[in-house]
C-alpha cells in the first residue's frame, strides 16, 4: 500500500508506516498543483496531511481511497468531495488535547500578567514595574468553556489546579456529566458569557458553529473578560471580537484568526494584533513534540487497521443514517453464485442496496444474508429471489 506523506510528519510515524508494510512517500512541501500531480503519478492509496489543503482536484486524482488528518480538525478537506467518490476521511481526536489546553492556559496567565507587554518592554530597555503590578489574578474567578469534548476536560483540571470554578455548555453536556466533572453546566452560550470571568472556546468547526461566538455572545460578556479562543477561527465572529476589544474592554488571546496566513511562514496583516488587550501565537496549539508523538501513532493505527481490515478508524464521512427503508435478510446454503442471483433479481427491479452482510455459520454449510435496500421488493420479486436457486432456504422482509 502506498502511503503519501504531504506534511511535515514524525520520523516515527514514518517509520511506523514502513514497518506495517507500506511503502512511504514522504513530500513535505507538496501543495496545491504539486501535491495533485505527486498524487497522480504517484498512484498513493492514502494521503496524510496535517494543515495542507486537500481539493476536490486532488480527490478526484489518482487512486486516493483514505485520507488521514494527523490532528484533530478536518475542515482543510474536502469532505463532500470525498463523500462523492467513497473516499473516507479519518482524523485524530483526543490526542493533542492535552497541548492545546496549556496553551490555552498560557494565553489566559499572558492576559492576566500582560506577560507579552512586560517582555516587549524588557527587550527596548524600559522598565515599568508600576504599571505592570496592576494583575486581577485568577484565583476564584470563573472559567467559562465553549465545548466539553476532550480540550475541553483537559481544561477542567488545569482550572481546577489555579482555583478557578468552572461553568460550561456543550450539546452533549448533561447535569450528570457536569456533576461528575464538578462544573456547572449552563444552558446556553450566553449563560456562560454572563457568568465567566475568562471564556475558552473548545468547539469543532462543523456549519452550525461557524460564528456560533457572535455579537450578541461579546454582549453578554463581562466588561473587561478574556476571550480564548484555541479551536478555529471561523467559530468567531471576528468584528465583533475586535468590537467588544475596543468597546467593552474584553481582552481577547488567539492562536487562530481571520487573517492567518496559510503557510507555514509569511507576514500578518490583520488588525486585531494592532489592538490593546490582544494577545497571539502562531496557531501552534496542538504543536509539542507529545501531541505530535501521539498524533503520528494514531495514524500509524488508522492506516495499518485500513491496510489489514478495509475498514479505517475514525472515518467522518461515513452516513450517519442509512437511507435504507428495508432489510431483506435470505438464509442460504454457502454455495457459490448464491447471492449473485439474488441481486441480480434486486438490480432488474431497480432496487439499491445500501449496506449488506454475509454472515457464515460453523463449518461453512449455510449463512444468512442482511441486505438493506432502499425500498421494498414486491411479492413477485420475493417469489422470484427464493425461487432462483434451490440454495436458498428463506427469504424475509423487514421494514427499518
Amino acid at each position: 500500500m502506498k502511503v503519501l506523506v504531504a506534511d511535515r510528519f514524525e520520523e516515527s510515524g514514518r517509520r511506523g508506516l514502513a514497518e506495517a508494510g507500506c511503502e512511504v512517500l514522504y513530500e513535505p512541501d507538496a501543495k496545491e498543483d504539486a501535491l495533485t500531480e505527486a498524487l497522480r503519478s504517484s498512484g498513493a492509496e492514502a494521503l496524510v496531511v496535517r494543515s495542507t489543503k486537500v481539493t476536490r482536484p486532488m480527490l478526484e486524482t489518482g487512486h486516493l481511497s483514505l485520507v488521514v488528518r494527523a490532528g484533530a480538525g478536518y475542515n482543510t478537506i474536502d469532505v463532500e468531495a470525498a463523500s462523492e467518490r467513497g473516499i473516507s476521511v479519518a482524523n485524530c481526536p483526543g490526542k493533542n488535547s492535552v497541548a492545546v489546553a496549556e496553551l490555552a492556559f498560557g494565553l489566559i496567565l499572558a492576559l492576566d500578567r500582560r506577560i507579552a507587554e512586560n517582555a516587549s518592554d524588557l527587550t527596548r530597555g524600559v522598565w515599568n514595574k508600576k504599571e505592570y503590578s496592576k494583575a486581577r489574578g485568577l484565583f476564584g474567578r470563573t472559567l467559562g468553556l465553549i465545548g466539553v469534548g476532550g480540550i475541553g476536560c483537559e481544561m477542567i483540571p488545569r482550572a481546577r489546579a489555579f482555583g478557578m470554578p468552572v461553568a460550561a455548555w456543550s450539546r452533549s453536556l448533561t447535569e450528570e456529566k457536569a456533576r461528575r466533572l464538578g462544573i456547572e453546566r449552563k444552558d446556553s452560550i450566553f449563560q456562560v458569557a454572563a457568568d465567566a470571568d475568562v471564556v475558552s472556546v473548545h468547539v469543532a468547526l462543523k456549519p452550525d458553529t461557524t460564528k456560533l461566538i457572535g455579537g450578541d455572545f461579546f454582549a453578554a460578556m463581562r466588561p473587561g473578560a478574556f476571550f480564548i479562543n484555541t479551536s478555529r477561527a471561523e467559530v468567531v465572529d471576528q468584528p465583533a471580537l475586535e468590537r467588544a476589544v475596543r468597546e467593552r474592554g474584553v481582552r481577547a488571546g488567539l492562536d487562530v484568526f481571520a487573517g492567518e496566513p496559510s503557510g507555514g511562514a509569511g507576514t500578518v496583516e490583520d488588525p486585531i494584533f494592532k489592538l490593546p488587550g490582544v494577545v497571539g501565537t502562531h496557531h501552534i496549539g496542538a504543536s509539542t513534540d507529545q501531541a505530535q508523538e501521539a498524533i503520528a501513532a494514531e495514524t500509524v493505527r488508522i492506516v495499518r487497521e485500513y491496510k489489514e481490515t478495509g475498514r479505517a478508524p475514525n472515518v467522518v464521512n461515513l452516513a450517519k443514517k442509512s437511507p435504507a427503508t428495508h432489510l431483506l435478510v435470505v438464509r442460504h446454503c454457502d454455495r457459490v453464485g448464491v447471492l449473485a442471483a439474488v441481486f441480480d433479481r434486486i438490480k432488474r427491479a431497480g432496487i439499491n442496496v445500501q449496506e449488506t452482510e454475509n454472515v457464515v455459520f460453523d463449518g461453512a454449510k449455510a449463512a444468512v444474508a442482511r441486505i438493506h435496500l432502499n425500498q421494498a421488493p414486491s411479492d413477485e420479486i420475493l417469489r422470484e429471489i427464493e425461487s432462483s436457486t434451490k440454495d436458498i432456504l428463506e427469504v424475509t422482509l423487514l421494514p427499518i
